[in-house]
């Protein structure tokens, strides 16, 4: 009987060794997704993400003529901006999508365009969308 016991518990004792050994072997490999050709191709989890081809994402040429227009509703006075387009745009999954702009706009009564950014958030599911900010971009 103690031979018994004495075998299962070897047993038991090399099946955890096995799992320890297979689950530090995994730690070491990178996070995200196996690419067929067996690198890994990752990203965060509510990282920003670049919108490629922002010149003809309609959606995103929208959003920029929404945060224009938020933007002349919300200002008493002052001068109003003719929205031009978006030249750049990242896209945040968060509750939603939050997309942060930079737009070029021209001020109604003054020549040339300047850049601004803007953070809108997007809920598809409540029809919403949200203008949390838009200034004038930093210099680079």
């Amino acid at each position: 009987m103690a031979r018994r016991l004495l075998g299962a518990c070897c047993v038991l004792l090399a099946a955890v060794l096995l799992v320890d050994v297979a689950a530090s072997a995994r730690a070491d490999e990178p996070s995200g997704i196996r690419q067929p050709g067996g690198e890994y191709r990752g990203r965060k989890v509510g990282a920003r993400t670049e919108v490629r081809d922002v010149e003809r994402d309609g959606e995103v040429q929208e959003l920029g003529r929404f945060s224009v227009a938020e933007y002349n509703r919300r200002r008493v006075g002052g001068e109003r901006l003719e929205f031009g387009r978006v030249v750049a745009a990242q896209r945040q999954v968060v509750s939603g999508l939050k997309y942060y702009l930079r737009v070029a706009a021209a001020a109604e009564n003054a020549g040339g365009e300047r850049v601004f950014d803007a953070v809108v958030v997007v809920k598809p599911w409540l029809e919403s969308r949200t203008l949390l900010r838009f200034a004038p971009a930093a210099p680079k």
